[in-house]
C-alpha cells in the first residue's frame, strides 16, 4: 500500500517558536541557579510587545526582561517595521509563585502518601505521555519531520551566515514523503515559506531557496521529476514575526498528516 505522510516545522523566528524560545531560556536561567526550580512560564508575542506570565518558585533571581530582549536579538529581530525590534518592543511581566495547592501534587507522590514507597516526588495530578522511536533516520525520528526540521535549520543558517542576506527570521517548512508499505520511497512535495526583505523578487528567492536550502538538505535519490516544490506559494512575505501573527508558547506542535492513495 502506498501512502503520503506530511510533517511541518518552523524556524526560530516563527511567532510561536519565539515564545517557546523565550520560555525555554527563562527556564534554563532558573535551573542554572537552582536545579529545584519550578517554572511554569508562558509567553505571548504580539505586535510590538512580549508578555511573560506564569508561576515560578525558585531560589534563583533572573532578569526576565533581559532574557526576552537577548532572545529576540539572537533570533535576529531588530526591525519594528517588518516584525519586531528587541530594543524598542514592550515587555510585560506577570509572574507569581506556584500555588500551594498545585505544589501538593509535586512535593509528595501519591505512592508516598498511600504506601511505604521510596518515590517521594510527585508528577502533578495527571498527564498523558506517548510516542515511539523508529529506524527511518539516524535520530530515530520519522523521515518527514526529520527533513522538515533540517530544512528549517538550514533556512536559519543561510540567513544568519548571510548566504541569502535578504531573508528575515520568520519561516515554515513542510515535507511530504511517499511510502511503499512502511518504507520511505520518494519525496512527493516540499514547501518552504520564508520572510524576506522587500528588495528581493520572487523568481530570485525561489531559485535561491531551491538551490541553497532544499537541495542542501533533501537527499538527491529521494527527489525525482514528479517532486513538487512550493516556495513562498502565496507570494510576498515581508511582514512577519509578531507583527504579522501573534505567538503563544507550545502552540506550534509537530503537525503530521496522512493520506492513503
Amino acid at each position: 500500500m502506498r501512502k503520503l505522510f506530511t510533517s511541518e516545522s518552523v524556524t526560530e523566528g516563527h511567532p510561536d517558536k519565539v515564545c517557546d524560545y523565550i520560555s525555554d531560556s527563562i527556564l534554563d536561567s532558573y535551573l542554572e541557579q537552582d536545579p529545584n526550580s519550578r517554572v511554569a512560564c508562558e509567553t505571548v508575542a504580539s505586535k510590538g510587545e512580549i508578555i511573560v506570565t506564569g508561576e515560578i518558585t525558585s531560589k534563583g533571581e533572573v532578569d526576565i526582561e533581559k532574557i526576552v530582549r537577548n532572545t529576540l536579538r539572537d533570533i535576529g529581530y531588530d526591525n519594528e517595521k517588518t516584525d519586531i525590534d528587541y530594543r524598542t518592543c514592550k515587555v510585560h511581566i506577570n509572574i507569581s509563585k506556584q500555588s500551594d495547592d498545585i505544589a501538593l501534587g509535586v512535593d509528595n507522590s501519591l505512592e508516598s502518601k498511600t504506601s511505604n514507597s521510596k518515590q517521594t516526588e510527585g508528577a502533578g495530578d495527571q498527564g498523558i505521555m506517548f510516542g515511539f522511536a523508529c529506524d527511518e533516520t539516524e535520530e530515530l525520528m520519522p523521515l518527514p519531520i526529520s527533513l522538515a526540521h533540517k530544512l528549517a535549520r538550514r533556512l536559519t543558517l543561510v540567513r544568519k551566515e548571510k548566504i541569502l542576506d535578504y531573508l528575515r527570521p520568520d519561516g515554515k517548512t513542510q515535507v511530504t514523503v511517499e511510502y511503499k508499505g512502511n518504507v520511505p520511497y520518494r519525496i512527493d512535495a516540499v514547501v518552504v515559506s520564508t520572510q524576506h526583505l522587500d528588495s528581493v523578487d520572487m523568481e530570485t528567492l525561489r531559485k535561491d531557496i531551491k538551490e541553497e536550502v532544499i537541495k542542501k538538505v533533501i537527499p538527491e535519490n529521494l527527489l525525482d521529476e514528479n517532486t513538487k516544490y512550493y516556495i513562498n506559494p502565496t507570494g510576498r512575505f515581508v511582514i512577519g514575526g509578531p507583527l504579522g501573527d501573534s505567538g503563544l508558547t507550545r502552540k506550534k506542535d509537530n503537525r503530521r498528516y496522512l493520506w492513503r492513495i
